[in-house]
């Protein structure tokens, strides 16, 4: 296999499993968040801020898959020991780049909501950004079974 191909197939494999992650968006439950009772408070958006969510990596996935395609590039380099060492070298790059990659790919937009409680309590709420707020909205606060999240 070509470096090229190796290279095209590592990125193919990290922006599949970009698509497993999990969302932080404030419209998606878990399923273990499903039927389950969430307390409700209401306040005032005092302010938003864009920022991002670190895409993380699975541990495995990236690394996994990047250093089996550096190894197999790797061991196409020389002859004898030499195709041995270099498929340990790509092995390790290709495990760091995968790893890297599927940071890159699964990195989203995320917005930090501060509200201001009916309380009088100042809370800040990060989620993906998949919903606008404007400071001086009304919203409700849900939180519950270990996330809190902003909605209308």
């Amino acid at each position: 296999m070509s470096i090229g191909k190796a290279l095209v197939a590592l990125l193919a494999a990290a922006s599949l499993l970009a698509g497993c992650a999990g969302s932080q968006s404030g419209s998606s439950y878990s399923r273990g968040q499903a039927r389950g009772e969430m307390s409700v408070r209401q306040g005032v958006v005092e302010s938003v801020r864009q920022v991002a969510i670190e895409g993380g990596t699975s541990g495995t996935a990236g690394t996994v898959t990047g250093a089996i395609l550096g190894g197999m590039a790797g061991s196409h380099l020389g002859r004898g020991r030499g195709s041995t060492v270099g498929a340990i070298a790509g092995a390790v790059a290709g495990g760091a780049a995968g790893s890297a990659i599927e940071d890159k790919v699964a990195r989203k937009a995320g917005l930090e909501i501060t509200v201001k409680l009916d309380s009088g309590q100042l809370i800040a709420v990060t989620q993906e950004a998949d919903e606008q707020f404007r400071p001086g909205e009304r919203v409700r606060i849900l939180s519950g079974q270990g996330a809190t999240r902003v909605s209308h």
